[in-house]
């Protein structure tokens, strides 16, 4: 689409405009556009008013009779060009039942040019090589998004019993990386296939890397020297990879404490919170479409549209202190991601519907169990219970504090119905008692129903009764089938498209297809394994043999690459990222690998080759005139032997310690010299996703903490305490969640007989377990040590938060 744009349009940076005005449209082969960079030879496309080089049809023409015109072959240019603007957009209204003020739905017009589309042929112009075997070039496959995958419909099983879903046929070049690199999974191509489902649910990535942060953290406290924590494989790891390309943890940020200060404010000065139906999250800021209109908004909120929208700017947002809010309940915990629009997401509150939510369509449960992972992992709630009704038993070991399963309606009617009798008696609007209450106040937390099942005729009268004369209840109910009695219709379609009538939304769904929720309950699973993996056994490297690098690679704390070249500040990030890689592949990476790994939604060949180019050139020669960055006759992207990281001499020094009793102290105190801070500190957001389907991460933390308390061991045993924690803290500096350092670093602090040093310690460390951002205390083990060597400090520690 970037070589069409170039081509029509004069400027490949306008490929979004042909995008959109073709997004979701039927094309001659029966398929839709679903991604920019997935287009198949044969397609029609409309294109803007200023596209040169197309076919003119009249305006009025019906796309049917375009496509007949077209057939799948490459369109014959004929270079003529069309000044007539596009016809005026048409608007529909959609009745609201829940504000008088209609919502306008937009119809894309048709367009008066068409672009048929053709592969594309770039002409590509030859260049040095790192050495004299060129790099082949590889054409990457064309890949189109496939259709949903559900999970199944059957009430008694949970998804994890359901029939497999066959796997998608691996990719020539793919196939090929996996014969040549059978030891390597993430250059076998290993991943879930196009969709980029769980990169698109960025609220819910947020949320699910707390929760998965949280479970490592706790097999950390059980990690055993000479072992690394359980690392996930094939679609697990690729699950993870998506959750850190796609989570938006600003954003939830922006929710949490945007809604947690408007209720605080609103409290304040008396006010009752407005109903908040739907929620717009964009790179500008947060809106809330409110009902009914209130001109005069707290700040640093605004009022918009004559107060039907509330809006939160994305600058105003940042600037918030999430320690002032901290005792500030959330406002609005119904508040879930319906789907995507061109500007940002979408969002519902499913208590605003003030009864039942009918859910319909090819992609009900799909769109079900993505509701349910974000409600389960979201930050701008406090206690909650979701009850999910014939799926997502697995899910319970995300948020097993929020999540039950049942088997059918029947048993879960009682229970919602005793609930929604006592919130009735308590007589007070649910926003009003929710801002004035305390965070933890099981009184107005909400419980919300996510059901595959069907309810019969009676299950379905009972349901509606729950939210009785229409008042706002602490709740949400979610099923499908043919309700009569529904306030909201929500229809998820076969294309992907998620809408509700009364709101007049259509916006690209949120779904978590039957692999993906399975890759998922298997990262998790992955996550609460206690035993671990052996590490790997340390072989020879020739990190030393000639000297110092002539090009250094620091990762164990700030990236730094010490190349006396200069390149373009804004080529560093991703440069440094492509060496970072090589460097810690030393086996070589094929291109299209290396184009996979750093442009993980796409990126055309000749884009990558030049990026490689320009790293080449950046990184220059060694004396002997030989390139630092080079092909092998296998077309694998190599560095030079001159190049050298950080890591791998860390890895040297650790193995020569072990054959050498007399300098093993030494030795490791070389190697913990080397650590400056957390593996690769300071990377980009949004970057190094890799990681997460890579050993590097597991293999340096688990590394770095043994030699630490490896050194500690020794210092005690010669008795040089000072040096034992000096040691310690050296490991600290990367392996600050490794509890058996902490532990390490309380023997050793005792061992000095300084009992206020030990104090300090204590107090450190239980300040640090009670802020933690994945929570969780601290272990069982360092508690029990911290009452054996120091018996007084429940007495002096402040009370966790």
């Amino acid at each position: 689409m970037w070589e069409i744009a170039e081509k029509c349009l004069g400027d490949g940076r306008r490929y979004p405009e042909i995008y959109q005005l073709n997004q979701h449209k039927l094309q001659p082969d029966g398929s839709r556009l679903h991604m920019a960079d997935l287009i198949r030879p044969g397609w029609v496309l409309d294109m803007p008013r200023d596209a040169v080089n197309v076919h003119v049809v009249p305006a009025d023409q019906p796309r049917t009779e375009t496509l007949a015109d077209h057939p799948t072959k490459p369109a014959e240019l004929d270079g003529r060009t069309q000044s007539l603007d596009p016809p005026p957009v048409r608007e529909e209204e959609r009745p609201s039942r829940v504000q008088e003020t209609e919502r306008p739905r937009v119809q894309e017009p048709e367009r008066p040019r068409v672009q048929e589309t053709e592969r594309p042929r770039v002409q590509e112009t030859e260049r040095p090589r790192a050495q004299e075997t060129e790099r082949p070039r590889v054409q990457e496959p064309e890949r189109e998004r496939p259709p949903v995958q559900e999970l199944p419909e059957v009430p008694q099983e949970p998804p994890a019993h359901a029939d497999p879903v066959p796997e998608p046929a691996r990719e020539p070049a793919a196939e090929a990386e996996a014969g040549s690199e059978a030891g390597s999974e993430a250059e076998a191509g290993a991943g879930l296939g196009p969709g980029e489902y769980l990169i698109g649910m960025s609220l819910a990535a947020a949320g699910l890397l707390v929760a998965l942060g949280r479970r490592r953290r706790e097999q950390l406290w059980r990690r055993a020297f000479g072992r690394r924590i359980a690392r996930p494989r094939g679609d697990a790891a690729a699950a993870e990879v998506e959750l850190r390309i796609g989570a938006d943890a600003p954003g939830s940020r922006m929710l949490d404490i945007g809604l947690r200060v408007l209720g605080r404010e609103l409290a304040l000065r008396g006010r009752k919170p407005p109903t908040v139906f739907a929620a717009h999250l964009s790179a500008n800021g947060l809106d809330l479409w409110i009902h009914p209109p209130e001109p005069e908004a707290p700040g640093p909120w605004s009022a918009h549209d004559g107060g039907q929208v509330w809006r939160l700017a994305a600058h105003e947002g940042r600037m918030l202190d999430e320690q002032s809010v901290a005792d500030a309940p959330a406002p609005y915990p119904g508040l879930v991601t319906l789907g995507t629009d061109a500007g940002g997401r979408v969002l519902i509150d499913l208590e605003a519907a003030q009864g039942l939510i009918n859910i319909r369509g090819a992609n009900t449960t799909a769109a079900l169990a993505a509701l349910a992972v974000e409600l389960a992992t979201n930050r701008w709630s406090d206690r909650m219970r979701i009850t999910l009704v014939g799926f997502g038993d697995e899910l319970t070991a995300i948020a097993p504090e929020r999540i039950t399963c049942a088997g059918s309606l029947a048993e879960v009617l009682p229970e919602l119905e005793a609930r929604a009798d006592a919130q009735a008696r308590q007589g007070q609007d649910v926003l009003t008692g929710r801002i004035n209450a305390r965070p933890d106040d099981p009184a107005w937390a909400p419980h919300f129903l996510l059901s595959t099942i069907a309810p019969s005729a009676d299950e379905a009268r009972r349901l509606a009764l729950l939210a009785r004369e229409g008042r706002r209840m602490a709740a949400g109910y979610v099923v499908p089938g043919e309700l009569p009695h529904a306030t909201w219709t929500w229809e998820v379609s076969a294309e992907g498209r998620s809408g509700i009538d009364a709101l007049g939304f259509d916006v690209a769904a949120q779904l978590l297809p039957r692999r993906h929720y399975r890759a998922l309950v298997e990262l998790f699973r992955t996550a609460h394994e206690g035993e671990g993996e052996p590490l790997p056994v340390e072989r020879e490297l020739p990190v030393e043999r000639h000297g110092p690098p002539a090009i250094e690679v620091r990762i164990l704390g700030p990236i730094e690459i010490t190349c006396p070249n200069p390149l373009e500040e804004g080529r560093m990030g991703l440069a440094t990222e492509l060496i970072v890689y090589l460097s810690t592949h030393p086996g070589g990476v094929h291109p299209v690998v290396l184009g996979g790994v750093l442009w993980p939604r796409g990126v055309q060949a000749q884009v990558r080759d030049a990026t490689i180019a320009r790293v080449a050139d950046w990184l220059g020669v060694d004396s002997e005139g030989r390139p630092h960055l080079y092909a092998d006759e296998a077309g694998r992207l190599r560095l030079g032997p001159d190049v050298r990281t950080d890591w791998a001499l860390f890895r040297e020094l650790v193995r020569r310690s072990h054959g050498d009793p007399a300098a093993r102290a030494v030795l490791l105190e070389r190697a913990l010299g080397l650590v400056r801070g957390p593996l690769l500190n300071g990377r980009p957001r949004g970057r190094y996703a890799w990681l997460a389907a890579d050993d590097l991460e597991y293999d340096v933390t688990a590394s770095v903490a043994d030699a630490a308390h490896r050194l500690c061991e020794i210092r005690l045993a010669q008795g040089e305490p000072a040096q034992a924690v000096a040691a310690v803290r050296a490991g600290l500096l990367l392996a600050a969640d490794d509890e058996g350092l902490w532990r390490d670093l309380l023997r050793a602090t005792h061992a000095t007989g300084d009992p206020a040093r030990l104090r300090a310690v204590v107090d450190a460390l239980h300040r640090r377990a009670a802020s933690h951002p994945y929570g969780g205390g601290m272990a069982p083990e360092t508690e029990a040590l911290i009452d054996e060597l120091h018996p007084s400090w429940r007495v002096h520690s402040v009370p966790s938060a």
